[in-house]
């Protein structure tokens, strides 16, 4: 492409691959906090998408007002993953804690940017791998010798010994090296 050449423009709306990587932190997150993670995808007027995820709150607990909330499910709305086990009725709707949302931009290397639990801007990047809490790249998934040796009872070890590509400290879990 020349330099004077204008690039195309980008979508203003997820890709199905970026669709599948957000739902699959969605269900990442149900499984790490213990508790239904939903994400919801919406759009802006101007036609741009953003996702937001959420923990639903029990009807009967106290509700802390210091934290953000957000009405997530309901008619005509678009939530990713599995539900953390929830319902897959598309009627309810949830009264949750706000945890974080992605949206996309229209600036120039800065394609998704993070919106943290306060709502302010914490991250972008050109890459949405790069604003997620997990990384759920194959490249994560494959174990990597530095001496490329390898361990005579490697092949009865079926889970490996890797960090779990679903952990954000990078914790060695037995699950680590199994792909779903």
């Amino acid at each position: 492409m020349s330099a004077t050449a204008t690039p195309p423009p980008r979508s203003p709306q997820f890709s199905q691959d970026e669709l599948a990587m957000l739902s699959k932190t969605a269900d990442a997150l149900s499984a790490y906090l213990g508790k239904p993670v939903l994400a919801e995808v919406g759009q802006s007027d101007a036609g741009t998408e953003w996702v937001t995820f959420g923990v639903p709150i029990d009807e009967q607990a106290e509700t802390d007002e210091a934290h953000a909330h957000v009405q997530l499910g309901g008619p005509a709305s678009r939530l990713l993953g599995n539900r953390g086990g929830l319902p897959m009725s598309d009627n309810v709707t949830y009264d949750c804690a706000y945890l974080w949302a992605i949206e996309i931009s229209v600036t120039a290397d800065e394609r998704f940017v993070k919106l943290d639990h306060d709502g302010e801007e914490s991250a972008w990047s050109d890459d949405l791998i790069d604003v997620l809490p997990f990384g759920l790249s194959d490249d994560d998934l494959v174990d990597d010798d530095e001496d490329d040796d390898t361990d005579d009872d490697e092949d009865d070890d079926i889970t490996g010994t890797g960090a779990s590509p679903l952990s954000p400290d990078s914790e060695t879990h037995p699950w680590g090296k199994r792909r779903h």
